[in-house]
């Protein structure tokens, strides 16, 4: 006698199957975007100094390996075990939080760069950052704890989800749009102030680079929002991981087109700028603040 499953125990697997080809995707697309810019991330890792800049780089370039790798473990390993589900999410989630700190990092970094290092603004982002980090952390672990995680009573779909509704799941994301208006805010009313006077390449770059990651992050946040609100089983979470991934390879990316621009702008033989204390947007078409515009972002000083 065959077994019947309900509309629901269905709904629920195909969620799980789309989960996992989702994550089988973006695996993928990162491998094949790291076997291309090979030649790229090995000159940058080769040549340019170690710094807390370079640091952030290496843990938001490598994280998401380590990041897929547990996903697709959790996904294709048959487990009716609840709370080994709970620990390999809670591993998912810290590599997660890693790479989101690690990324916005880098443009906080450059947003207070674009305001000419001022203290006040650096000490508002960071404020902001801290305090949506700590809440979103508190909400979405104590989420995970109070609710359990189910799997499929269907043979052979593996994986397992949370069927909740709970807050902790969407105002994270709500958190983290609000931090991504703030700064895109933050980088137009400088890009107003200072067009004229700091009208330098660099400062084109950066601005279009920041403009370009807080839209593509203020984009994930809200389908974040909606998917946790209108959708169901797996369904809810599926883009969680990859609105950090895409935001992590922008801001990796845009990192290592910066430092190769400056590279290319000094010499080979320029690897070591001008630090991020002195940089200086008030003067246009000066060599030492361009220098400095790109030591700053690049991470080539002290």
């Amino acid at each position: 006698m065959e077994a019947k499953y309900s509309a629901d125990d269905i709904a629920a697997a195909m969620s799980l199957q789309i989960s996992s080809y989702i994550y089988t995707s973006m695996a993928t697309f990162w491998t094949y975007g790291y076997i291309c810019s090979l030649h790229e991330e090995w000159t940058f890792l080769l040549l340019s100094r170690w710094t807390k800049v370079k640091y952030l780089y290496v843990i938001a370039r490598y994280v998401p390996l380590f990041l897929f790798t547990s996903h697709l473990y959790m996904n294709f390993t048959p487990d009716e075990n609840p709370n080994k589900c709970l620990m390999l999410n809670h591993v998912c989630s810290c590599f997660s939080l890693l790479l989101v700190i690690c990324s916005e990092t880098f443009f906080i970094l450059r947003t207070y760069a674009l305001w000419n290092n001022s203290k006040i603004v650096l000490a508002a982002l960071l404020t902001a950052f801290l305090a949506a980090g700590v809440a979103s952390v508190g909400l979405l672990f104590g989420s995970s704890r109070t609710v359990p995680f189910q799997t499929s009573p269907i043979p052979g779909i593996t994986g397992c989800y949370q069927p909740s509704d709970s807050i902790g799941f969407f105002v994270p994301y709500i958190l983290l749009s609000a931090l991504e208006l703030g700064l895109i805010s933050l980088t137009l009313v400088r890009a107003l102030q200072a067009w004229r006077t700091a009208n330098t390449h660099l400062f084109a770059v950066l601005f279009k680079h920041n403009i370009f990651y807080y839209a593509c992050g203020l984009f994930c946040s809200v389908l974040n929002v909606l998917a946790s609100l209108l959708l169901h089983h797996a369904y809810k979470a599926m883009f969680q991981d990859f609105q950090f991934i895409i935001l992590a390879i922008l801001a990796t990316h845009m990192h290592l087109y910066l430092w190769h621009m400056d590279r290319h702008l000094h010499g080979s033989d320029t690897l070591t700028l001008i630090p991020l204390s002195k940089i200086s947007y008030g003067v246009a078409g000066s060599s030492s603040a361009g220098s400095a515009e790109s030591g700053a972002v690049t991470g080539s000083g002290s």
